[in-house]
């Protein structure tokens, strides 16, 4: 194993800056009565509030919002409508995000409640409009308790969707670690509930053709995907530089026992998460606009600093928030590539002005960084990105 795997294996959950949790609906509800599991989730909320003390910004996943809302809907019957999930969903998930408040209120922390679908982590705009008010409230010190959004599903609510609902979102803010909880403590050979020889694999260095032969199908009544679509999130959250965790969600303080060394798969990443975020800038967009920008803005990012308006000469292109653009410098050259904050004709506006202007130019209040640092990568014309600085950037 090498030095950045070892390392990564060392750090687990307790060296998370960032931290996703998602939680699995049979964990949450009482499968019978639809009722929620009070006493595990106020141990949950108890892990989450340690895991905050120790200065990991946690944001959880959860799974439960049909379970709950079916049985008050009285939709007790086995196999429901597209359009029944999604009316139990709808009021499932008051409930829920009411149990979650109540919680970590224990703690004196607050909770926001987000409804995502996949399409929102994968289409640009929505992508960066998700990712600033999840940055926004972690900043605020909230609790973000994310969902996929079944009431407006098009397609068949399929269970496990929120297993790589939590790896696009762990990818998304750039977490270190996301775990998932779950009613088996990790990856085996083969499904242990089957096999009886099926070996437990501690720690997957890279997903090979070998580990995903171990994947099958979950059994009837069980609410995970399997570990098909755990291993699927593991290949989004490994290539986003977040290790993860398949871990046992049955006991009291789940997270609190696997910070002390429960058994778990941990699936690790050679790189780290927002190297990972520049390398799908660089290479995997292709710009659609270009922004010129003056010396003192070449010389700001060349410090690790965002683009402000300020410092943009020119605007070419038509593009949309969230698009990839072109950077150059006064004499033309490639600067380095970024998602934009602002769309072509708005930052056609605002260019040249200071960010405290937007909101007078533009009618809104929008971002004080037309790229923000983290949404943007240099080439080789000024040196490839490096260590990030403190923000501070100044007009």
């Amino acid at each position: 194993m090498t030095a950045e795997l070892r390392s990564a294996a060392g750090a687990t959950l307790a060296g998370a800056r960032r931290a996703v949790v998602k939680i699995g609906s049979t964990l949450l509800v009482e499968q019978d009565s639809g009722a929620i599991h009070r006493a595990w989730l106020d141990a949950l909320a108890d892990d989450v509030a340690a895991l905050r003390r120790r200065g990991t910004e946690v944001i959880l996943v959860s799974s439960g919002a049909i379970a709950v809302g079916r049985r008050h809907l009285g939709l007790t019957r086995r196999g429901l409508k597209l359009e029944e999930q999604q009316a139990a969903a709808a009021t499932g998930q008051v409930r829920l995000a009411h149990a979650y408040q109540e919680s970590l209120a224990r703690h004196g922390i607050s909770v926001a409640q987000i409804l995502l679908t996949l399409d929102d982590t994968e289409e640009r705009r929505r992508h960066l409009n998700a990712r600033a008010t999840l940055a926004t409230l972690l900043r605020l010190g909230i609790v973000p308790v994310i969902n996929e959004n079944d009431t407006v599903a098009t397609t068949e609510i399929r269970f496990g969707d929120n297993d790589r609902l939590a790896a696009r979102v762990a990818a998304m803010i750039n977490a270190e670690a996301l775990v998932l909880l779950s009613d088996i403590d990790g990856l085996y050979t083969a499904d242990p509930r089957k096999d009886g020889a099926a070996a437990f694999v501690p720690e997957v260095p890279e997903i090979t053709p070998e580990i995903e032969a171990m994947a099958g199908k979950a059994p009837p009544g069980y609410s995970s995907g399997g570990m098909i679509t755990k291993l699927a999130a593991a290949r989004i959250a490994v290539a986003a530089g977040c290790r993860m965790a398949i871990a046992d969600g049955r006991r009291l303080n789940p997270l609190a026992a696997l910070t002390a060394g429960a058994r778990c798969t941990w699936f690790l990443s050679k790189l780290e998460p927002l190297t990972a975020r520049k390398r799908w800038i660089a290479g995997a967009l292709k710009p659609v606009g270009r922004i010129t920008l003056d010396a003192g803005a070449v010389r700001a990012l060349a410090a690790g600093k965002s683009l402000l308006p300020a410092g943009v000469t020119a605007v070419e292109g038509r593009f949309e928030r969230g698009d990839a653009v072109l950077l150059r410098g006064p004499d033309g050259a490639e600067l380095g590539r970024g998602l934009t904050a602002y769309s072509a004709a708005d930052a056609a506006r605002i260019r040249g002005h200071k960010s405290g202007e937007i909101e007078a130019i533009l009618g809104y209040l929008g971002r004080e960084e037309l790229i923000h640092r983290d949404d943007l990568v240099l080439t080789k014309a000024t040196g490839e990105t490096r260590e990030r600085k403190p923000e501070g950037e100044t007009e």
